[in-house]
């Protein structure tokens, strides 16, 4: 079996080996061995992709496949990966491997959970190495529908409301999506041929103007409602607040990125006139949803919404950095893709880790916890400062290399653009140390003088997620090099 096929089949397998597993510790090992095993291979596919690209292999795509499973409408499991889809593959790799550890003690029906979380897991692997429009959407379907079970089933408060308010939007953006893929199929075959859903035999035929300008918006709304495009974010709060610890870490450090790697590896790619055609529109989209997820922030009592409300700002700096069509925002928004996911899933990990022993999320209710837990409480800290770009963290290198690539254009649009994205640091510094200085730093309170230290399996997660939000701060040049030599190809094309 070729390296790829087998991100789809170990997880398969881990399900299979899960539904014949019996009591809870078989439960967790079974999904523990399984995704040390992913996360292990997802370690070789760097080390075997940078051994091709030595060698002076300079494909798009490397380790490629092609099957015909639907031949009337030449549907192909066509699979194939670069330097992006590579380091998108050991994210949601370690994301879900550190989500296991922190639903160890899960006990409201582990199997069916653990099953849900790798069969959610299934579809973004298999959507990160499609080249075949069809069965990348198919995979996109499979990672997005376990969500409403995870919610409605595992979650908390008004679960209910929050996965039927998920699902009804990201399926109304899946049904926008599917007809801008239908539309670039059915403008496949300018001559007479075969259609075609090859992403890479579409880009060869330079789609009429028009074509490009019609479809481009149903593509990046499609995608984009997934990555919290404003104004079509509303979905995003709700669902976190309401999600399992685990299933806030995957979706908003896994499942949301599909959105920005699909409108760069799609919308952008193959609509290049209408990629421009466009741009300035969803830039004040984009760059509305960075101040407005800023502010939104700052308002809110309880640390989900707040960290939900954070996501909407930092997921809009990616689009804001791909709309800016250069290879340094172009670096930026890859690097703040990959950043925001480890930053994230360690605050919504850790702000479970404190849930579970205070029983409260709201910041007023909670003081001076680092005296009593000081290990979760340092590391609140630092994924604190990672999240509002200090330096040394993940978070300074994408943003500063967005900023960068967008003050590269000199006229006042897009300089009123760039000003307002930086000036979002600002207010990101306000609501992280307002957090971190009230329930952390503040006066002691009493009745939380007993509260048990971090376990084993917490640590073992958190300590994870927080080992890549250092290298990917201290060596940036090594993961930057990586995602250049991938992205040259598509910004010569436009």
């Amino acid at each position: 079996m070729d390296i790829l096929s087998l991100f789809v089949t170990v997880p398969i397998l881990t399900v299979i080996v899960l539904m014949f597993a019996k009591g809870k510790k078989q439960y967790r090992v079974v999904a523990l061995v399984g995704f040390i095993i992913q996360t292990l291979m997802s370690f070789n596919l760097i080390y075997q992709y940078l051994h091709v690209r030595a060698l002076g292999d300079k494909s798009i795509m490397v380790f490629t496949k092609d099957l015909l499973w639907f031949a009337p409408m030449n549907i192909h499991y066509a699979i194939g990966v670069d330097g992006i889809s590579v380091l998108m593959i050991v994210l949601t790799s370690v994301i879900v491997l550190a989500g296991i550890f922190i639903s160890w003690d899960v006990d409201d029906l582990p199997k069916e959970f653990f099953i849900s979380l790798i069969v959610l897991a299934t579809g973004v692997f298999g959507f990160f190495i499609s080249v075949d429009l069809f069965t990348l959407f198919l995979f996109y379907e499979l990672a997005v529908i376990p969500m409403y079970l995870l919610i409605g089933i595992w979650g908390s408060g008004p679960r209910e409301y929050a996965s039927m308010k998920l699902t009804l939007m990201l399926m109304g953006a899946s049904a926008v999506l599917l007809i801008g893929i239908l539309g670039l199929y059915f403008h496949s075959a300018p001559n007479g041929g075969p259609h075609t859903f090859n992403i890479f035999e579409i880009a060869k035929l330079n789609l009429p103007v028009g074509v490009q300008r019609l479809f481009f918006p149903f593509i990046f709304v499609g995608f984009g409602t997934i990555s919290a495009l404003f104004p079509f974010h509303t979905w995003s709060p709700d669902g976190h607040s309401s999600a399992p610890t685990a299933v806030s870490m995957l979706h908003a450090g896994v499942l949301m990125k599909m959105g920005g790697y699909g409108i760069f590896r799609i919308a952008m790619y193959l609509m290049p006139q209408g990629t421009h055609f466009w741009t300035n529109f969803f830039l004040v989209l984009a760059i509305t949803g960075v101040v407005y997820g800023a502010f939104a922030a700052i308002k809110q009592t309880d640390l989900k919404y707040i960290n939900a409300y954070s996501s909407v700002s930092h997921l809009g700096l990616v689009l804001v950095g791909l709309l800016m069509i250069n290879q340094i925002a172009w670096k930026g928004a890859m690097l703040q893709t990959l950043s925001h996911g480890f930053t994230t899933a360690l605050l919504f990990a850790l702000i479970g880790v404190v849930y579970g022993r205070t029983h409260t999320r709201i910041i007023s209710k909670m003081s001076g916890l680092l005296v009593f837990i000081p290990v979760i409480g340092i590391l609140f800290v630092l994924a604190g400062l990672a999240n509002l770009g200090l330096p040394g963290f993940s978070g300074f290198v994408s943003e500063m290399n967005i900023f960068v690539g967008a003050f590269q254009h000199a006229d006042t649009f897009h300089r009123i653009i760039t000003i307002l994205a930086a000036s979002s640091i600002v207010i990101t510094a306000v609501y992280i140390l307002r957090v971190v200085g009230k329930i952390m730093m503040g006066p002691t309170m009493k009745e939380y003088a007993n509260l048990p230290g971090i376990t084993w399996y917490e640590k073992t997660g958190t300590y994870i997620l927080m080992i890549f939000i250092v290298l990917i701060g201290t060596l940036p040049f090594w993961f930057g090099n990586i995602l250049s030599d991938s992205i040259r190809p598509f910004i010569e094309r436009l």
